[in-house]
């Protein structure tokens, strides 16, 4: 047993897998010691022997240190075994679980047999001794520690070691990830104090520079996003903060809202809104609660609810008379259409084209049919021929 050295139970370059067999027991000559229940493992370098439970346990010993194998029939109570012939250990040998034995040979007790083909491949391996073929720089290393040029892992153990450097290189970059995020944010509000002062200067400096310079300098501050973005830190978490929000809101939105015909989803105006606040994000409970004042703050916005539930901001001039008037005017001139063909008609979300056609229909410009080929809106003629 003093020629077993411990190992990590990879295989090496050039190394390759012949034949493995579980439930092998070890003897130290005729003696039974501790290593009872393994796994087996034939190379065309080492036997190797690896604990069935506890896999850290693994061992393996060179088949050039064989002089020479013999087979041991099973008896009454009594597994079949290989009788293992050892040379003497040599003087350089790396540690291992027994540092000294009186015996010469070690014996491999089969306990759920496969021992007949396993003997014939270990036969095999010393006859051809492929082992001698590998060039001396690239010998083997049988210690416990990390091994330069792996090519494969050998069974469970090994997937679980690839599994484990996987998770510790994982967790290494979402480290290193978050801490690049913690310096982008510090950036982030360094930018935004610098935009803050660009602000100011030029509202203290309204005589002194031209209206070239100040439409430069606010081109610069749109391209970082909000000047002075409204935040919890500078005005809580109460009211006055979504009442301060929903003034800001109005200076967000009211030219995008002039140029897609004074309406836009909530969806849409969440992210146009949070892309211009940069660092500084919205949730959509603080979004819908600051839409919900713009009325009550006679701002040039407002929310609305449709009968579906989709809600909308929209242009306090916006009218609804015209909408419909507009909606029935496209209908009429394409004799019908769908929500999605309509949408593509005045440059709309499917969503807001829906709903516009809905409330013209509630109003009863247009009447619907519904069928398999889906909704499509016609005018009401009840209405437009009486």
């Amino acid at each position: 047993m003093d020629r077993f050295v411990w190992t990590s139970g990879l295989l090496e370059i050039n190394e390759t897998l012949v034949i493995q067999q579980r439930g092998v027991r070890i003897y130290d000559g005729e003696e039974k010691i501790k290593f009872d229940a393994g796994t087996l493992l034939l190379s065309t370098h080492r036997l190797i022997w690896r604990d069935q439970k506890n896999h850290e346990c693994c061992m393996a010993i060179p088949l050039s240190q064989i002089v020479f194998i013999e087979e041991q029939a099973a008896g009454i109570g009594k597994s079949a075994k290989i009788v293992v012939h050892l040379h003497p250990a040599p003087a350089s040998k790396e540690p291992g679980p027994f540092q000294s034995s009186k015996n010469s040979y070690i014996k491999l007790s089969f306990k759920e047999h496969g021992q007949i083909e396993f003997y014939r491949r270990l036969s095999e391996e010393m006859t051809q001794r492929r082992w001698e073929n590998m060039p001396v720089s690239q010998s083997l290393q049988t210690n416990r520690g990390p091994q330069p040029g792996r090519i494969r892992a050998v069974g469970i153990v090994g997937i679980e070691r690839k599994l484990e450097e996987k998770r510790k290189e994982t967790d290494k970059n979402i480290s290193e990830a978050f801490e690049d995020l913690s310096k982008l944010m510090v950036k982030a509000k360094e930018m935004v104090e610098l935009s803050k002062s660009i602000a100011n200067k030029i509202k203290e400096k309204q005589g002194d520079i031209t209206e070239d310079e100040t439409i430069r300098f606010k081109s610069y501050l749109l391209s970082m996003g909000i000047a002075n973005p409204v935040t919890r830190e500078t005005y809580g978490s109460g009211t006055q903060y979504h009442m301060q929000l929903a003034k800001q809101l109005v200076g967000i939105l009211q030219a995008p809202l002039e140029e897609r015909g004074g309406i836009m989803s909530l969806t849409e105006v969440y992210c146009l809104v949070n892309r211009a606040r940069g660092m500084e994000l919205l949730s959509p409970e603080d979004l819908v609660n600051a839409c919900k004042m713009l009325e009550a703050l006679k701002l040039p916005l407002r929310l609305r609810v449709f009968d579906s539930g989709v809600m909308v901001i929209e242009l306090q001039s916006h009218k609804e008379e015209e909408m419909v008037a507009s909606a029935l005017e496209t209908v009429s001139e394409k004799g019908s259409l769908t929500s999605e063909e309509f949408a593509k008609l005045v440059g709309m979300s499917v969503l807001l084209a829906k709903e516009r056609l809905l409330l013209a229909e509630k109003m009863g410009h247009l009447c619907r049919d519904d069928s398999v080929e889906g909704l499509r809106f016609y005018p009401n003629l009840f209405m437009t021929q009486s």
